[in-house]
This record gives structure tokens, C-alpha cells and sequence, in this order.
């Protein structure tokens, strides 16, 4: 009798234990994708960002893309950071800190453009996480694009908080699902929800307000000040 007892004593032992080793091993996965992802990401977006500015620096009037990126998005409701802005938005692009442009299944238009949506999308948690308070935007709010050449100033009108991620209308040139009926300049921020899934997406839907040249000093218009 006390034989089998140490025997299950013995088997629950250790079936504690790897339950202790499972634990650490997941405790160092979260930390790996919710903390060393976001360093990483910055790192490699921090260098990419510099790259563009000095290709700016460095060039005289020409097209608005760049092999490094187009340019910054700037949004004072999600944070003070700058986010590069690349082309595609493949895991591979976005994986790197930065915001990317749909080239599928809906193309983007540019901001330069003279109607269309400039939709992007960017990571809510790990590798950066550029859009992780992308909650906080509301109606009113600015979302600006820094070109190489000029400030696109977009305010906010409307958000989804939550839907299909097979929603791709939400890209259309003129977003119907947002209200709109007119072709416009517009910008769309997707993104996944709820926080740490990938279940649905969440959307911000804003229009082009202004433009401002750019100055010697690259000064930022007043919403960044």
C-alpha cells in the first residue's frame, strides 16, 4: 500500500514539474512575442526610417516612393511615435515595425493621388505594434502622412470596431461601408481585434482635410504640435 502511494506520489512529482517546465517555456514565448518582437521590429524600422530621410536629404524633387518606404504616419491619438509607411502588407513587411500599403486584393491609392484610399495595415501586438491603441482614435482626431515633400493632414469621421477579416469593401476606393458615396481622398487604418488575436479587424476610416508644403526646417503642421 505505501508502495503505490510513492508511486503516485512519484508521478504526480513529476507531472508537476513538467507542468512548471510548460509554464516557463510559455512565459518565454509571450515575452518573446509581446516584448523581443517589438525591439526587433524597432530596430529594423529605426534604421529603415533613417534611410528614407537621408535618401530625402540626399535627392532633389522627385517621386513620391522609395525602395526604403514612402514616408511617416504620424497619429497623435495612438502615440507620439513616427510609423514608416512601406509597400505590401505581407508579414514579411509588416513584421518589421512599420505600417504597409495594400497592393491586394484592393490596391491603394497614395496620398498624392487625386481620389482614393490610402489604406494601411499594421500590426495591434508584437513586431512594433504600430496600431495597438488604434482604439483611442475618434472622430475629429488627425492622422497625418509626412511625405518627402508634403504634410497630408486626414481627419478621422468613423470607425468599425470590429469586422470579418474577409471584409475587403472596407478598402474600396470610395469606402461605401463608412458612409461615403463620392470618390474622395481617403485613408483606412486596419488592424486585428481583439487585442493578442486575429479573429476580426478593426477600422478607421478618415479624409483628406489639407495639404502643407514642407519646409526647410520640415516643420510639422499645427495637429503635431
Amino acid at each position: 500500500m505505501a508502495r503505490a502511494r510513492n508511486r503516485i506520489a512519484g508521478v504526480i512529482s513529476v507531472f508537476g514539474e513538467l507542468l512548471i517546465t510548460a509554464g516557463l517555456v510559455l512565459g518565454l514565448f509571450v515575452a518573446y512575442s509581446l516584448w523581443w518582437t517589438n525591439v526587433l521590429a524597432d530596430r529594423a524600422a529605426g534604421r529603415d526610417g533613417n534611410q528614407v530621410r537621408d535618401n530625402w536629404a540626399a535627392q532633389g524633387p522627385g517621386a513620391l516612393d522609395t525602395k526604403d518606404g514612402i514616408g511617416f504616419l504620424h497619429v497623435p491619438a495612438m502615440g507620439d511615435d513616427e510609423i514608416l509607411v512601406k509597400k505590401g502588407t505581407d508579414s514579411e513587411t509588416l513584421n518589421n515595425g512599420v505600417a504597409g500599403y495594400y497592393t491586394a486584393p484592393i490596391k491603394s491609392a497614395l496620398p498624392q493621388d487625386k481620389q482614393g484610399n490610402f489604406t494601411l495595415a499594421a500590426h495591434r501586438d508584437g513586431h512594433g505594434a504600430k496600431f495597438h491603441n488604434i482604439h483611442k482614435l475618434k472622430s475629429g482626431d488627425p492622422i497625418v502622412f509626412e511625405s518627402k515633400d508634403t504634410w497630408f493632414v486626414y481627419k478621422v469621421y468613423k470607425t468599425l470596431p470590429e469586422t470579418t477579416k474577409y471584409n475587403v469593401d472596407v478598402l474600396q476606393p470610395v469606402p461605401k461601408e463608412s458612409g461615403k458615396k463620392q470618390p474622395g481622398r481617403y485613408i483606412t487604418l486596419t488592424t486585428c481585434t481583439p487585442m493578442y488575436t486575429s479573429d476580426y479587424r478593426y477600422i478607421v476610416w478618415g479624409e483628406l482635410s489639407r495639404t502643407e508644403k514642407v519646409d526647410a526646417n520640415r516643420t510639422p503642421p499645427a495637429e503635431l504640435r
